[in-house]
Order: structure tokens, then sequence, then C-alpha cells
């Protein structure tokens, strides 16, 4: 079998897999969610609510999907797609075992971060073309929480990247062979959970949506398939983010016994639980709160750790 066609299967059981997961996330962040808040959640599509995800599919599948009138049709139709696709594409370049990554590359790590940047895009047009106010009120504040929190989310990781000295993700895992980064980037790695808590526009950082003041924000004139991706693009970002802190500060495959791809798996989920915890555990700021503690509080603390592990690294160097 060619290059060609070997690619082509391993991007098409890739995509296939992510789908699965991020479906079945659904139903399990519900299940918890339940039990967090003391109630039932699901119970009843299959044993204990298990196939509520199916019934989730087919739901949306069926949903009249409807433009509204007044729509910019074109841009509305794209903005949902945009808001899945990099993310996909990110998943190519994260190293899930010993094998690599589907698609390894030098300075992979930049890639993905601009990949997960392209999602606010999506939310920013979606919100515009649907014109209507609340829609670009929520597009309007998911510009503004992109600039404020994708800032820092890159600096918390520069810290992983200087300690292992390259920028290719398999080569940061590779490096914690001695011992994982979040020992000694332990700010850096909250900092980075904040900020992928805030890129994947999740409670408490999920105002660009918050139906009490916006109904639904951005995707509130969407409907059927389109609501559909927004709603998977969302979930697959979660993902993404959980792959990216287990790859820079939980030494991603790396484990005894089990086969590297179960320990990614294993540690992506701890962090992919974290998320949903924090969820059904913190209320919602205010939006100047929100931008309040980007810029005051997470940047300077990002800016510091930098600086700290810059000087631990060079001390080392030079004293050996």
């Amino acid at each position: 079998m060619s290059g060609l066609a070997l690619a082509v299967l391993g991007s098409a059981a890739l995509l296939a897999g992510l789908l699965l997961v991020a479906a079945v996330f659904t139903w399990v962040e519900r299940r918890l969610l339940g039990l967090f808040q003391e109630r039932l959640g699901p119970n009843r599509a299959g044993p204990g609510g298990s196939l509520q995800w199916v019934a989730d599919i087919g739901k949306i599948l069926t949903k009249e999907d409807w433009t509204p009138p007044h729509a910019d049709r074109a841009v509305f139709v794209l903005a949902p797609a945009a808001a899945t696709a990099p993310v996909l594409a990110g998943f190519a370049l994260a190293p899930i075992s010993e094998a690599g990554a589907l698609a390894p590359l030098p300075g992979g790590l930049l890639l993905v971060f601009g990949m997960t940047g392209l999602t606010a895009y999506a939310v920013i047009l979606g919100g515009w073309a649907s014109n209507s106010k609340y829609s670009l009120l929520g597009g309007m504040r998911a510009a503004a929480q992109m600039l404020s929190y994708e800032v820092f989310l890159g600096l918390a990781a520069l810290g992983a990247v200087i300690q292992a000295g390259t920028l290719d993700p398999g080569g940061i895992v590779t490096a914690q062979r001695e011992g994982w980064f979040l020992g000694p980037q332990a700010l850096g790695a909250a900092l980075f959970l904040i900020g992928g808590v805030a890129a994947a526009h999740r409670l408490p950082f999920d105002l660009p949506e918050a139906e009490n003041d916006l109904t639904a924000g951005y995707h509130s004139e969407y409907s059927g398939m389109k609501f559909g991706l927004f709603f998977v693009g969302e979930y697959l970002l979660i993902l993404l983010v959980s792959a990216l802190f287990a790859t820079l500060f939980l030494g991603g495959w790396l484990g005894p016994w089990l086969p590297g791809a179960v320990w990614f798996g294993l540690k992506a989920g701890a962090v992919a639980l974290l998320f949903v915890l924090l969820r059904a555990a913190l209320p919602r700021p205010t939006y100047d709160q929100l931008m309040r503690f980007a810029w005051t509080v997470c940047l300077p603390l990002a800016l510091l750790n930098v600086l700290a592990t810059g000087a631990v690294v060079v001390l080392a160097g030079g004293g050996a």
C-alpha cells in the first residue's frame, strides 16, 4: 500500500475516532454534571442513558437546517465548518503514541496553536453573518477574549518549550523521560489550563454564548447540522487542549506497562474531566472581571514564568 493511501486511511481513522470520542464525551459530561449537582442526568436512552449521545446525533441530523433570510448566507454556512476543521487538523500534529503524530513537523506546536486560534474567527464570523444583535455581541466578546487569553496561553506553554529545547511536540514528550514538566512548570500548567478553558469558551469563560444575557450568543440563529458543527467543534477543542496539556506537562504517551496510546488517552481524559468539574463548580464572572483577570493577573504571571524558566535553564547550562 502506498504512503498516500496509508495517510488517507490514517486520517480517516483519526477523524472517525475523534468524532466518536467527542460524541460520547457529551454523555459523560452530562452524567457527571448530574452527579455533581445531585440530579439524575440523562437516563432514558439506553442503559443509564448511555445512548443519549446517539439520540442527540439523530436529533441534530433530523432538525430543520434553517438559514435566516437576513443573514449573510455564504459566511453563515461556512462559519460552523471553520469551528471544526482547524481543530481536527490540530490533532494530526499530536503525538498520541510512541509512533509519533500522524503528521509530525519540527515546529508542530506553533501550528497547533495556530489551528486553535482559527476557531475564534469561526465564532466571530458566525456572529457577524447572523445579522443579529445578540449574535454580534457574542462574536465581539469572542474576539476580545481571544486577544486576552491567547497571549498568555502561548507564553504558558513557552516554559515547557524552553525546558525541552524544541517546538516539536514529540520532542517535548521525550524530554520528560526523567520527569514530567508539571512539577517545575506548575505555574505554567495552571495558566495553560485557564487559557485553554477560555479558548474553548467553557464555563466560567463562556461569555460569548452566555444564555442569561445573550440568549445563546454567536450561535443564536443556528440550528440543525450547522449548530451541530459548532457543538462538536467545542468538544473537540476541549479534547485538543487536554491533549496539549498532556503533551506539554504530563509526559504525553510516556508511562510504564501500558501502551503509550493508552497512557496518552488516560492523561488527556483526566484533564478533559477537569473541564466538566470546573463547569459544575464555578460561577460565571462578569465580562470586565474576565478581561481584568487576563491582563492584570495571568499575563504578568506568564511572563514571570518564562523569565524564571529561562534563567534556570541558562544557569544550569552555564554550570554544566
